[in-house]
């Protein structure tokens, strides 16, 4: 009989957390040796415990689920990583496959899918969200060109898309889990990188040149 899959979950909501583990429980075949809520404490666990499987949500404080996952290749960590996250866009699933994810799902997936997803994955086996394939097969067919936006780190983008979606510093400090002022200096680089005067004209530019859009 084959011995369960070892699963560390990396989500920084312990709601979300705590009702992964109650379902994943009362599967014979997982064992949930791990949780953690930021990507530095994914990358120290995984080293570890070496699970099977890494089921990782991409926004996280500290080192976001993306680093996480560089740092874990990097480090030679044979756990398969799956991601498991609510926002999707073309750069983060390119991003993340090329960092050597297996899958990427959202967090509106069922649990049949997520079940048969870890399993997949345990096996060596790749799984694709629809969303995320489509994008993905999108950009093979049609590579994306150079865009201004690519002189930002992953996380500035992250702050642009929010200015963009009309959200205040305090307001993104609390979707992203940082600081007010940690945000206000995200801000300022933003504004410098893109060589506008001001958060409307950054959003304007984010825009323009389709960041967040499908």
């Amino acid at each position: 009989m084959r011995r369960p899959i070892r699963l560390l979950i990396a989500d920084d909501h312990a709601v979300v957390r705590e009702g992964l583990r109650m379902f994943l429980e009362e599967e014979d075949d997982i064992d949930v040796v791990g949780e953690v809520s930021d990507g530095e404490q994914a990358v120290e666990l995984a080293s570890t415990l070496e699970p099977d499987v890494v089921m990782l949500d991409l926004m996280m404080p500290k080192l976001d689920g993306l680093g996480a996952l560089r740092r874990m290749k990097e480090a030679g960590i044979a756990s398969r990583i799956l991601v498991l996250t609510t926002f999707v866009d073309d750069q983060q699933v390119r991003d993340a496959v090329q960092a050597g994810a297996i899958g990427y799902l959202l967090k509106d997936v069922s649990k049949r899918d997520l079940l048969a997803a870890i399993r997949a994955a345990a096996d060596g086996r790749p799984t694709l969200h629809p969303e995320a394939q489509h994008r993905l097969m999108r950009q093979v067919a049609s590579p994306p060109r150079a865009s201004p936006l690519d002189v930002l780190t992953d996380r500035e983008r992250d702050v642009l898309r929010l200015i963009a979606s009309g959200k205040s510093n305090k307001a993104i400090a609390a979707a992203l889990f940082l600081s007010v002022g940690t945000v206000k200096g995200y801000v300022s680089a933003i504004l410098a990188k893109l060589n506008v005067s001001d958060r409307t004209q950054a959003a304007l530019f984010a825009v323009e040149h389709g960041l967040g859009k499908d």
